[in-house]
């Protein structure tokens, strides 16, 4: 008896190291739970083996593996921490044995409707800390001895190990495949400098490093009001319709107003304004913002078209996605504007020169001719010489004090000294020197309003408005002004033909003019809004059936 004992524990202690053995051979979790519970199962001549592991959010036992109960794994059953069974292992840190599980207290009805008899299950704990749970059962009535709990202890302890170093070298895994998966959409990001180019290599990457079927950024407008589709994959349709929501609004303006990622699990039962969304059946989505020295740029978000639960690690990879990509688009911005500036530079000078070609090249000419005949010329030919000349010189001068004035605005070398200023008494003075004599001009300002502005700012872009009525409107020129939205609002309006439709989109570029055969040199206006800017305000347009009017927002401080 004696002998057919030790060769019991000895067959035991056998599998016992099979069990250790399998524990530390296998790092892929799932593969190793199925190996480890079909031999506790044999080793204590079991019919059925389980493992559930405490899931830390919800503190609860979740069945991850079973044999000879797989349903329990199928229907994803949870145990709450110290209810039925497991939860009792687990909460109490202790073996428990069910001699007769008919008449105990469990809550999973599938050990029941499996006619599992007895039982016993022991805590997985590593560090002091308790990770799960395991047991096994008898579809049989047997009592589980102080051996069968001690052997299962052991099993459970060298579980435990295994499942641990499962989960590290997962853990590992999953963290080098995320740093990776940045450092691709980091390289895309270095490698392309336009935008557009920029977003058609970085989306199609993100969606794959997400296991997403979509994917979309969209930026905030430049009044910072909305967000505009700027690119997408799997929903391309939001660039297509030119999709714009209002930041705080829906799904994408919960994300930037809120400044956080946000996940919708179930896309129907949720507030979105963006009808795409539900039209291409996305199901689950998943956004976080784009953000840059604590401005929000914009809303990068993926999504699926079968219901997914994003999980924090999803979150997590998505916002350190999301941070390279809102640097990548500064960069892109950036350089789109380096190259759009150089360009109006290389336009500048050349229209610059052109311009100043002109008037130098008759001025030159006038005083080649006096100088080289001015002696053989009549009086009234030298005299038609000298105007002419002075004209010239008078051109020549205006468009160097226009550029110069542009230089400085652009160097923001401009000091703006406001103080208070009534402003019907400024205006009267400045239509009088600005409009010739005997033009038909009203001053609609009432006689106590007064300002907080500087007048040398007022001067240059009322004069300039009122030169280009003269220039190119038809009298009479009204002159008004009136407080609305924070603003004083002083409007120049004439009645002529307005502004031709093919200019309003250059209106205020530098040297747009309706066409050769139109006077001035086309920076008047550019140069009206430069300073009406950098006063605080702005100066537009306002598109009217009759006539050109122009308003100059002054800030009211």
């Amino acid at each position: 008896m004696a002998s057919a004992l030790g060769r019991d524990d000895l067959e035991r202690l056998r599998r016992l190291q099979r069990l250790t053995d399998a524990a530390l051979a296998n790092l892929e979790l799932e593969e190793l739970l199925g190996t480890l519970l079909v031999r506790t199962k044999e080793m204590l001549d079991a019919d059925t083996a389980a493992i559930l592991l405490v899931e830390e959010p919800t503190k609860e036992l979740v069945a991850r593996a079973a044999v000879g109960i797989e349903e329990e794994v199928e229907q994803g059953i949870r145990i709450p921490l110290g209810r039925g069974f497991a939860g009792r292992i687990a909460a109490e840190r202790r073996p428990v044995v069910l001699d007769d599980v008919d008449h105990a207290d469990v809550l999973n009805p599938l050990l029941r409707e499996k006619g599992i008899k007895s039982m016993v299950g022991v805590p997985l704990a590593v560090g002091g800390r308790v990770i799960g749970v395991l047991h096994v059962g008898s579809l049989t009535p047997r009592v589980f001895g102080p051996d069968d709990v001690a052997l299962l202890q052991l099993a459970g302890d060298r579980a435990a190990i295994g499942i641990e170093h499962a989960r590290l070298f997962v853990s590992e895994r999953d963290a080098r495949i995320r740093l990776e998966r940045v450092q691709a959409v980091t390289d895309a990001a270095l490698s392309q400098l336009g935008l557009d180019d920029l977003l058609s290599v970085l989306l199609p990457r993100i969606r794959e490093i997400l296991s997403a079927d979509t994917c979309a950024v969209l930026l905030v407008d430049e009044e910072g009001r909305e967000l505009v589709a700027r690119a997408a994959v799997g929903i391309e349709e939001e660039v297509e319709r030119g999709v714009r929501i209002p930041i705080g609004g829906g799904f994408a303006g919960r994300v930037a107003a809120e400044r956080r990622p946000v996940v919708l699990d179930v896309v129907d039962e949720a507030h979105v304004l963006n009808p795409i969304l539900l039209e291409k059946g996305i199901r689950s989505l998943l956004g976080v913002p784009l953000v840059l020295r604590d401005d929000v740029l914009g809303v990068l978000h993926v999504g699926t078209l079968t219901p997914r639960a994003f999980r924090a690690d999803d979150i997590q990879l998505l916002q350190l996605v999301a941070e390279r990509v809102a640097l990548a688009i500064e960069r892109a911005r950036l350089h789109e504007e380096l190259v759009t500036l150089d360009q109006l530079k290389l336009n500048f000078v050349a229209i610059a020169s052109h311009e100043l070609r002109t008037p130098a090249t008759a001025v030159y000419g006038v005083l080649a001719t006096l100088v080289e005949r001015g002696d053989s010329l009549s009086h009234e030919l030298r005299e038609t010489l000298l105007r002419m000349g002075y004209e010239q010189g008078e051109r020549l001068r205006a468009l160097l004090e226009d550029l110069l004035d542009l230089s400085r605005l652009d160097a923001a070398a401009i000091d703006v000294e406001p103080r208070p200023v009534v402003l019907h008494t400024l205006v009267e003075g400045l239509a009088r020197k600005s409009v010739p004599p005997g033009t038909s001009i009203q001053v609609q300002v009432a006689p106590d309003l007064a300002v907080v502005a500087d007048p040398v700012v007022i001067d240059r872009v009322l004069s300039n408005l009122l030169i280009n009525a003269v220039r190119y409107g038809r009298p009479p020129i009204t002159i008004s002004a009136e407080q609305r939205d924070r603003h004083v609002r002083l409007a120049v309006e004439d009645c002529g033909a307005g502004v031709p439709p093919e200019l309003r989109p250059r209106l205020f570029e530098r040297f747009a003019r309706g066409g050769e055969q139109v006077g001035g040199s086309g920076l008047g206006l550019a140069i009206a809004r430069a300073y009406a800017r950098a006063h605080g305000g702005d100066l537009v347009y306002d598109h009217r059936d009759s006539g050109a009017r122009f308003e100059f927002l002054l800030p009211q401080r």
